[in-house]
């Protein structure tokens, strides 16, 4: 993540370059390529939720729950990257970008990365996701980066604390109430005409994750002490895991999925994590955020080898997520075509594991693996070629854009 050069005596500029942000979002990433590729290839996709308590097994709900981190843990660094953009932008142009690029994120979901989870030119469906969230949520923090700190703030911690206040209203039918209801609380799937709505990611939550994490962003300014930023992260990350242990156990707000004794003490342990993504509830807030504001706190060190390849892939994080979701489905089309199914099921009306025809088609989770591990690092030299090719060329004003 480049911050603010500092300035030196006489025409000296230093650049200080914190990876630990980088290294975060890199490693989620690549978490959360694992969660995609289980969805198109894992058997058990088709047949019921990896967190399901009835079905599942301690590999396959800690596969699922792992990439609890990823989106959360995204958007919360797209608020402090703002924060660390908005030290070489005025303000005006901070809020003009933001707008842009939130506004062109949301075109992006909609038309490019709609396309390469379903392959079908026609649209039957829009899949409104992550990158939906973020760009709606971008273009909300254009607008309060007018305001002051303390508000923004502020106005991020009732989002994420009270949005869960709303979760008893109904957001049943195909009306236009509905459906801002959902965009702004409820997941729901509508089915209109001329095409459906697979509305993923209610943007409430989202709005107040981004809006603290440019808050967030001043921890990283090169003025900063680096002692200080580490106690800090300590202290945020403890808290906010206490808070979720706390608010969890007492079991009455902050998911609408309480928590319940199991035949299994470990069952009992995944009841307890098992909290709400669609939107994510404060208590999956708490728990994804806290570690990883802990990771933040322990990583502010040299890279090593490895770690040095997991910053390349947070430094191009939408090159990577447009390139891994079209060759993940590009693979299962292949792998439809030699299990003894047709190429075509595997072109998509809705979520792939929804498609009926795919009934009886999937792999092992090991093999889930596998294909991982060979996705990433198969997309590893496109990532690094294209992140010293932004690198050269910060001229280029489109490169921030992807």
């Amino acid at each position: 993540m480049d911050i603010q050069p500092t300035a030196l005596p006489g025409n000296l500029v230093k650049s200080k370059r914190i990876h630990s942000i980088d290294l975060l979002r890199g490693t989620v990433m690549i978490i959360m390529a694992l969660d995609h590729v289980r969805d198109y290839f894992h058997a058990g996709a088709f047949l019921f939720d990896p967190t399901d308590l009835t079905q599942t097994d301690a590999p396959l709900f800690f596969t699922r729950w792992i990439t609890h981190f990823c989106a959360p843990v995204f958007t919360f660094l797209a608020g402090a990257s703002a924060f660390l953009n908005g030290t070489k932008k005025t303000k005006k142009d901070l809020s003009v970008f933001l707008f842009t690029r939130g506004l062109w994120l949301v075109i992006a979901e909609m038309l490019i990365i709609t396309l390469g989870w379903t392959f079908n030119p026609v649209y039957p469906v829009l899949i409104l996701q992550v990158i939906w969230a973020l760009g709606i949520s971008m273009m909300v923090l254009a607008a309060a980066i007018w305001l002051p700190r303390t508000i923004i703030l502020i106005t991020g911690l009732v989002l994420i604390f009270g949005h869960n206040l709303l979760d008893p209203l109904d957001t049943t039918g195909d009306n236009a109430s509905s459906f801002l209801m959902s965009a702004l609380h409820h997941q729901h799937y509508f089915f209109m005409k001329p095409f459906s709505v697979m509305l993923g990611y209610p943007i409430v939550p989202w709005i107040g994750i981004m809006l603290i994490g440019y808050v967030f962003g001043q921890l990283y300014l090169p003025t900063y002490d680096a002692a200080k930023r580490k106690r800090t992260l300590l202290w945020l990350g403890l808290g906010a895991v206490a808070l979720f242990i706390i608010i969890r156990f007492i079991n009455i707000y902050g998911d609408p999925r309480p928590w319940s004794t199991q035949q299994a003490p470990m069952f009992t342990f995944f009841s307890f994590l098992n909290v709400t993504k669609y939107p994510p509830s404060l208590l999956y807030i708490l728990m994804t955020l806290g570690p990883s504001l802990l990771f933040l706190a322990f990583t502010e060190k040299p890279l090593t080898r490895f770690t040095e390849k997991l910053v390349v892939f947070g430094r191009v994080p939408m090159f990577f997520y447009i390139l891994h979701i079209y060759l993940i489905h590009i693979l299962a089309v292949i792998a439809a075509s030699v299990t003894g199914y047709k190429w075509s099921d595997m072109v998509l009306t809705g979520w792939v594991s929804m498609n009926k025809q795919l009934e009886g088609y999937g792999f092992s989770l090991l093999f889930v693996y596998v294909l991982w591990i060979i996705i990433v690092v198969g997309l590893y030299p496109l990532c690094k070629r294209y992140d010293e090719y932004k690198r050269v060329n910060r001229d280029k004003w489109w490169l921030s854009y992807i």
